[in-house]
């Protein structure tokens, strides 16, 4: 337990109905006595986990705004400290007011992610479970969530709880077997510590490979909209939203800056961008837009390249084509209600082979199904997870785990080669540790500073 008490305005400034002032540490029930008249003057006698009602007054006595406030009482909080929460009106000067109320009683500014360090060091959450909070706040589909939830519930945690156990159990053994060498045991131990060391290589090389959906799920997918003024980029970018976000209009060159959205598809986020044309122009400001468009094209993960079916392809197309280069791309045909369709499907095919090419009508909203079918087969490449499938979502993770893969191969390779088996365990601690990482039971203080200052105070 922390000797300070700490304090922050737990809900996003702006105007709201109700506004979180966050308190927590030994001296928060004092803190609240000082600033807070309740109705039952003798509120805390009520015992914890109890909601009051009354007003948050200065050194005066004078009423600054009237308020609810929740005591809890440690060990069962968040933190595992005594905590008070004062629910105020939602404005930026009242929350402030109250916060600075609390300052002046003894309390001090809460870092960046702190209450969540908090619970992580005092054994409410480990490492994994403190980082998915953050996930949560900041998910962007059910999908998203779900995973960020089953990653606080500790679904990966004991995943990688379980792995720790199994070494764990290999380095008893070859600690008994190098202690004991007259029971001469080597060569027996040697041979089942390969078959679990595979075993467990085996299983973090899954986690692994999850980890690029469990990436998509947390951080979506860069997608952009490109093609010549007039295709009708905009317009499948309105199609996609179902709504009119983006001008549209005949004259060419209309958009000439990015438009960028977030779009649920079948669960995955798509952080959609709409581009300015790409064409020669001497407009100084659309000359801007193309130059943005071909940055977004550099850094995005997906491309849907919108060509005019009424028009036929063009010089410029069979350029911009080029230039996607091997990135993730889909070909769209748009404007497949006209009359009379000018564009070849083989053709385009031949100019970027692997590349979908389908048939669209942003305006109509045909093929928009399909495309949506496509862009999921595509990001997600048939590795689309089940119900009971844990994911690593965190880059962080990720890391961990093929460092810890990277010493368990190594490890089977000693054995391969008859290294010493004390010689081998080492490769094997090093994985325990690695692995350690993930929940935090082997973290270090500079890495716990990194993870916790990505939170925003109050949190």
């Amino acid at each position: 337990m922390y000797e300070d008490t700490i304090a922050a305005i737990a809900t996003p400034l702006g105007e709201g109905g109700i506004g979180i002032v966050r308190v927590s540490g030994p001296e928060a029930v004092e803190i609240a006595k000082l600033i807070f008249r309740a109705k039952n003057k003798n509120w805390t006698a009520a015992g914890s986990h109890h909601l009051f009602y009354g007003h948050i007054v200065d050194r005066e006595g004078v009423v600054v705004d009237e308020a609810l406030l929740s005591y809890m009482q440690a060990p069962y909080t968040y933190t595992r400290e005594d905590i008070v929460e004062i629910n105020c009106h939602g404005g930026i000067v009242p929350l402030r007011r109250v916060l600075e109320l609390v300052l002046g009683c003894g309390a001090r500014l809460a870092e960046p992610g702190e209450f969540s360090k908090r619970a992580f060091l005092n054994g409410r959450l480990d490492l994994a479970q403190a980082e998915s909070v953050i996930d949560i706040i900041r998910a962007r589909t059910d999908a998203g969530l779900k995973l960020a939830v089953s990653q606080l519930r500790g679904e990966l945690s004991r995943h990688i709880f379980s792995l720790q156990h199994k070494l764990l159990g290999l380095l008893a053994q070859l600690e008994a077997v190098v202690d004991f060498p007259e029971e001469g045991l080597e060569e027996s131990a040697a041979a089942e510590i390969m078959v679990i060391s595979k075993d467990l290589l085996s299983e973090i090389e899954q986690l692994i490979k999850g980890a690029e959906t469990g990436k998509i799920y947390r951080e979506g997918i860069s997608t952009v909209i490109i093609g010549r003024p007039n295709v009708g980029k905009s317009s499948l970018l309105n199609a996609m939203l179902r709504e009119d976000r983006a001008i549209v209009t005949e004259i060419p060159g209309t958009t000439r800056d990015i438009i960028e959205e977030i779009l649920n598809i079948r669960g995955i986020p798509l952080k959609i961008i709409d581009t300015a044309g790409l064409r020669e122009t001497e407009d100084e400001v659309e000359k801007i837009g193309v130059a943005r468009t071909r940055d977004s094209i550099g850094r995005a993960d997906l491309i849907l390249l919108v060509l005019d079916a009424a028009r036929g392809l063009a010089g410029g197309d069979r350029s911009i084509i080029e230039s996607i280069g091997e990135k993730k791309s889909i070909i769209l045909l748009n404007k497949v209600d006209v009359a009379e369709i000018k564009i070849e499907q083989g053709e385009v095919e031949s100019l970027a082979p692997g590349s979908p090419v389908l048939w669209i009508s942003a305006e109509q909203g045909t093929g928009l199904s399909e495309l949506e079918d496509t862009i999921v087969d595509m990001v997600l490449g048939g590795r689309a997870p089940s119900s009971d499938t844990v994911l690593v979502a965190s880059l962080r993770h990720k890391q961990a785990l093929e460092k810890a893969a990277s010493h368990l191969a190594e490890a089977i390779n000693g054995i391969h080669g008859k290294l010493p088996l004390d010689m081998v365990s080492i490769d094997l601690r090093s994985a325990w540790e690695n692995l350690g990482e993930i929940t935090g039971s082997t973290s270090t203080e500079d890495l716990l500073d990194r993870i916790f200052a990505d939170f925003c105070i109050g949190k």
